[in-house]
């Protein structure tokens, strides 16, 4: 955003969940292990009864809607007042608003009141920033032979998975720069980052999908990083419980059908001018049930029968853009998601494989690579690539 284009009454905001994590990731970071921050025990014995997250910690997201927001890319928040008036916990809801209240043409700096508000409407916190808007300096010129080729970008929707973070590997690995979407778990992604030479070439974005907000917060972050997707792969799935037949409520269809339909269907949507513009390879992950269904996962393979159905439908649609859309069906595999399974069940489903072995992630990770890269896949288009080690043929 230039400067020309923020007005006064313009506003911004974000909005964030206090967690335990996010009080003990903030005292380490810091060293600011103060007992009423994060030790319950401590803080019952004291007047406020609960722990009560840092005041700085609250106040950092104004950052957060400063750079991002308002004025985003290019923002030199120079200046900040604050006045704390409540305390915030862990599990409470905060709303940052920034509005714009002044501008100073001379410098080129804009002043914001920033308020903070809880989930009951309460203000928490205070202040007024003063940000000076940093213009971007005009590339030199060169000609079509020495400007460098575009840097692939890809982005991986449940990247902290075992499956999206092992594809996250891949991808970097093939040369793509990507965007990591995670929820909660951003331990693996953040461990994969600093192992990079340039660890900028790993942007991590966190958003929980489920919410009303979540969706929007990972399009918004996307359209700040770029205009173009050259791979879209997404992993995001909710866990899988075991649920007989008379058992089954709607409402476990509805938490399946919301994460491998609703979201993707929504996210493709969106996201359709980004990847014409990169002629993406569009990945989603089905699964082995849908042909060879178990038992007690009706909820679970009818929404991935339904994703199957919504691969198809998305490959014709958006094959005039050059947008191909696949998908990758693994059996049983070695992750996380599986780690509830009795180990009976995977020895059993091993020794029928006529591999002798269970899928694992880096076997699942490389088809998904395949059919992303369009250098590599590039006439292939509304398939689907099975990774069951011979457990189902066609």
């Amino acid at each position: 955003m230039t400067y020309s284009e923020i007005f006064v009454g313009q506003k911004a905001e974000v909005t964030h969940q206090i967690t335990a994590r996010d009080i003990a990731n903030f005292a380490e970071l810091t060293g600011d292990d103060n007992r009423l921050h994060v030790d319950a025990t401590y803080a019952k014995q004291t007047a406020f009864k609960k722990q009560v997250a840092h005041g700085m910690l609250g106040a950092s997201f104004i950052s957060t809607v400063i750079g991002t927001k308002l004025p985003g890319d290019g923002a030199l928040w120079f200046s900040q007042s604050l006045e704390f008036l409540l305390p915030v916990r862990i599990g409470d809801t905060i709303t940052v608003i920034a509005e714009v209240t002044k501008k100073n043409d001379r410098e080129e700096s804009i002043e914001l009141s920033t308020v903070i508000f809880n989930q009951n409407k309460q203000k928490v916190t205070t202040g007024n920033a003063k940000v000076k808007i940093v213009p971007i300096e005009a590339p030199e010129r060169t000609n079509d032979l020495e400007a460098e080729e575009k840097t692939k970008i890809a982005l991986v929707v449940g990247a902290s998975g075992g499956i999206g973070l092992e594809t996250t590997k891949q991808l970097l690995d093939a040369g793509f720069n990507v965007l990591g979407h995670y929820n909660r778990n951003k331990s693996g992604l953040s461990d994969l980052k600093q192992t990079l030479d340039k660890p900028e070439r790993l942007m991590l974005m966190q958003s929980d999908l489920t919410s009303e907000t979540g969706v929007a917060q990972l399009l918004e972050t996307t359209n700040r990083y770029t205009d173009r997707l050259d791979a879209f792969v997404y992993t995001s799935s909710p866990s899988i419980p075991n649920i007989d037949f008379q058992m089954l409520a709607w409402n476990d269809f509805e938490r399946q059908l919301k994460l491998h339909v609703e979201i993707p269907f929504k996210l493709m949507q969106q996201l359709e001018n980004h990847l014409a513009q990169g002629q993406a390879g569009v990945v989603f992950i089905t699964t082995q049930s849908v042909e060879q269904p178990f038992t007690k996962l009706t909820h679970y393979t009818t929404a991935k029968a339904a994703l199957l159905g919504l691969t198809k439908s998305l490959a014709t649609d958006l094959a005039s853009k050059k947008i191909r859309v696949n998908a990758v069906s693994p059996s049983i595999a070695d992750t996380d998601l599986n780690a509830d399974l009795p180990k009976k069940i995977k020895l059993l489903t091993a020794a029928k494989t006529p591999l002798k072995r269970l899928a694992a992630a880096q076997d699942i990770a490389q088809a998904i690579v395949f059919l992303a890269d369009s250098s590599k896949s590039g006439f292939i288009t509304g398939e689907t690539i099975r990774i069951n080690g011979g457990q189902v043929m066609w």
